[in-house]
């Protein structure tokens, strides 16, 4: 199934618990067994359980694509072995003062867009760890791109109040389609309230049918083979 709207723990921000990869991904060791399947099925890649500086936001706090992670260096030697066992990638500590990652940057397998204010050790770590084309830049007017759009593959879903140029500049660097949209009925910091990588997104449990129709297709999801 290319698209779940998935409960947990009465949140509709799955996002904010979970990370995804085009070849793993993790989520919470208290995840209810049920959501726990739906969550696989749909995004179709092994998962594991996890943990990060003593907190399950794993989506808040980690950053990175299937070539390698970057955990803040708040995390524990034992969530961070624990992630190297199950993922089988590159795991890099960020030493600063910020340590919601996820929340930073936007990535994918190729690319990553960072706030124009980053701190460029931030920003040669992300080209090292992801293997990926780093560029500078805002959305929404706002210098934190990872909380505001979801990147996968296929396409991009973005916060509603991305300006033109901006949706053109994304569309440029990362070299696929852009569209906006809102999550869990009107909330538009998509990453809070959705999960996604090339296979298929789970969305929080308040996202509305047409929010899910919008996602499924900016993600370009739609009818997408697991396989593919």
């Amino acid at each position: 199934m290319p698209l779940s709207r998935i409960p947990l723990y009465g949140n509709p921000n799955i996002g904010a618990f979970t990370f995804a990869t085009d070849k793993f991904a993790l989520f919470p060791p208290d995840m209810p067994a049920g959501a726990a399947r739906e969550f696989s099925e749909t995004l179709g890649v092994p998962c594991y359980t996890a943990t990060v500086s003593g907190s399950v936001l794993l989506g808040i706090f980690l950053l990175g694509n299937s070539k390698g992670i970057i955990v803040p260096d708040s995390s524990t030697e034992e969530e961070i072995s624990v992630i190297r066992e199950c993922t089988r990638v590159p795991i890099a500590i960020y030493d600063g003062k910020k340590n919601a990652l996820g929340n930073m940057v936007l990535a994918n397998e190729k690319h990553a867009l960072v706030g124009l204010d980053i701190d460029p050790l931030l920003k040669d770590l992300i080209a090292e760890t992801l293997k990926v084309e780093v560029h500078e830049g805002t959305i929404a007017t706002l210098n934190m791109p990872g909380v505001c759009a979801i990147a996968n593959g296929r396409g991009i879903v973005a916060h509603p109040m991305t300006t033109e140029e901006e949706l053109a500049r994304l569309s440029e660097i990362f070299n696929i389609p852009v569209d906006i949209s809102t999550v869990n009925c009107g909330f538009p910091y998509l990453k809070v309230g959705i999960t996604a990588n090339s296979n298929g997104a789970v969305v929080g449990e308040a996202t509305t049918g047409p929010e899910m129709a919008r996602i499924e297709s900016s993600l370009g999801i739609t009818g997408t083979d697991q396989g593919d």
